[in-house]
């Protein structure tokens, strides 16, 4: 695969609503077929772009190490979009990337599914079919730790989470499995921050069961998206109501059920993707099914966007339904928060509207707007505010969006793929500006995360500027660090610091200052 490099608007161009931008684009270029499964926004503001690559030829004769097959690829861009880094992990066999998570201490965990024995990067063997391959790395892409985790039978990874004890939850699937339950089931491991196994459950009936998403919950667990087409059997309590149904779990903190639910109409209806709301969550898909179960609304044409507002019990608030016509494919979702004047700290914010992102493909007949990309605004209550879409420079190339990011300054970043032909896949990281969506973001002067800190907090300055003073003070006024910096957010190192509060100041060239509280825990 190609160095980046700039090139025609192919992916994203300017819409026609002056209200939205594009900042910055690049393309990732490739001969092959490429897979790129998730864009992760950094602490810092960067972005790390993660997928699955064969590596070039150029790569061989410079000495990378690579067997031809499928490697994870990574690649960091700066918030100008440009490389930071680039890295492969490779085994002798086939390896597929499929979910990353950046780590409160700085750094990433990366899961896929690995067809690889113990060869080049993979320091352990097979455990038998694929296994589900975990590697922890620095900020750098430097590889700290990492476990391969199967049995005899075929696991895959599909989604991973930080817990509140920086351990981490990693969601999968597991097919025909001695301790399932049907053809593929749902496979749950609670790791400690090193690595360490600290829990597996598998959750399934026995019919077919994929986890398409999990997101930490507030209290330390976990809540996990499933596709379900199984009958209330083995772990499984809930019926399904028709051919596919979203199937919802909220785990404990320990990986134990807590609760589960299940939604669906007499159709097909297929989970994509989860987010964490002030009083609950949302669940979001595609959906096949007219008004029947307990799916209160209908269908328009072809596949819907099937929305689901829960309470943190998983009772159903609010379902709603939109639709872009042919097939409509939900693939990501952001929510907007206020904070709450009458309580302090992030979990007190309030939902002030949904962003979804994603893309339509044509069934049967051809729009204009198909095979491009769109994003819908929604209120708290899930009306809808304002549509739009990202049309590409050209018909003719395919182009699939595989993950969509709303950052904190109210840009957006779109990661997808281009392509002239089948089979020659580029990279496609788009970064927009969009006024109305700017408008609605609450800016702060300056902002702290994670509060309360362990050994790294990160500072971020909400105001423009060309020169600051990051200072530290302790309760009595002392002063203990102090940092020159150019850049919106600076990572400081609170290791030494005793449990208690501070106080964070930053002065900056244009006489403005700002004061916020951190907290050592």
């Amino acid at each position: 695969m190609k160095k980046l490099s700039m090139s025609a608007l192919t992916m994203c161009a300017f819409l026609s609503l002056s209200a939205q931008e594009v900042v910055w684009q690049r393309d990732i270029k490739s001969n092959t077929q490429d897979f790129l499964s998730q864009v992760t926004t950094t602490i810092d503001g960067q972005y790390l772009i993660t997928g699955s690559s064969i590596q070039s030829s150029k790569l061989q004769a410079a000495g990378s190490k690579q067997n031809n097959g499928y490697d994870f690829h990574l690649v960091k861009l700066n918030g100008q979009g440009e490389e930071v880094w680039e890295k492969y992990f490779s085994g002798q066999n086939h390896d597929f990337l499929s979910a990353t998570v950046n780590t409160q201490e700085g750094g990433f965990l990366i899961s896929g599914t690995s067809f690889s024995g113990k060869f080049l990067d993979k320091k352990e063997d097979s455990k038998g079919g694929s296994d589900i391959w975990l590697i922890r790395i620095n900020e750098f892409g430097d590889e700290m730790w990492q476990k391969t985790i199967g049995g005899t039978s075929d696991e895959e990874a599909r989604s991973v989470i930080q817990t509140t004890d920086l351990g981490f939850f990693v969601a999968g699937n597991v097919q025909n499995s001695a301790k399932g339950y049907g053809s593929k089931d749902v496979l749950i491991i609670k790791l400690d921050k090193n690595g360490g196994i600290a829990s597996q459950i598998v959750l399934g009936g026995k019919g077919l069961d994929e986890v398409e998403k999990m997101i930490p919950t507030k209290d330390g667990g976990a809540l996990l998206g499933m596709y379900s087409r199984s009958s209330a059997n083995g772990s499984k309590k809930t019926e399904n109501f028709g051919e596919g149904d979203y199937w919802i779990i909220k785990l404990s903190k320990d990986g134990k059920v807590e609760w589960e639910k299940n939604f669906g109409g007499k159709g097909d209806d297929h989970l994509r993707t989860l987010a964490l709301t002030s009083n609950g969550f949302l669940v979001g898909g595609e959906s096949r099914s007219e008004r029947s179960g307990n799916k209160t609304v209908g269908i328009e044409e072809g596949t819907d966007l099937w929305l689901i507002s829960l309470n943190e019990r998983g009772e159903e608030i609010w379902q709603k339904s939109y639709n872009f016509k042919n097939r409509d494919i939900l693939m990501g979702m952001s929510v907007i928060s206020s904070p709450n004047p009458s309580k302090g700290g992030e979990a007190a914010n309030l939902t002030k509207g949904i962003l979804l992102g994603g893309y339509t493909q044509a069934e049967g007949r051809i729009e204009s707007d198909d095979e491009t990309f769109w994003m819908l605004y929604l209120d708290e209550n899930g009306n809808e505010q304002w549509r739009k879409h990202v049309k590409g420079e050209s018909r003719k190339k395919e182009e699939r969006l595989s993950d969509i990011k709303l950052n904190r300054d109210g840009s957006i970043i779109l990661a997808g793929t281009s392509a002239e032909e089948l089979g020659k896949e580029n990279w496609k990281i788009v970064k927009l500006g969009d006024k109305q969506i700017d408008q609605l973001i609450v800016k702060q002067d300056i902002k702290i995360y994670p509060n309360p800190v362990s050994d790294y907090a990160y500072v971020e300055i909400g105001f423009d500027f060309k020169d600051a003073e990051i200072i530290l003070y302790d309760i009595g006024g002392r002063q203990l660090q102090s940092l020159k910096t150019k850049n919106k957010v600076t990572k400081i190192n609170t290791q030494n610091l005793i449990q208690g509060a501070y106080l964070i100041t930053i002065k900056t060239d244009t006489n403005k200052t700002a004061n916020a509280k951190l907290i050592k825990k």
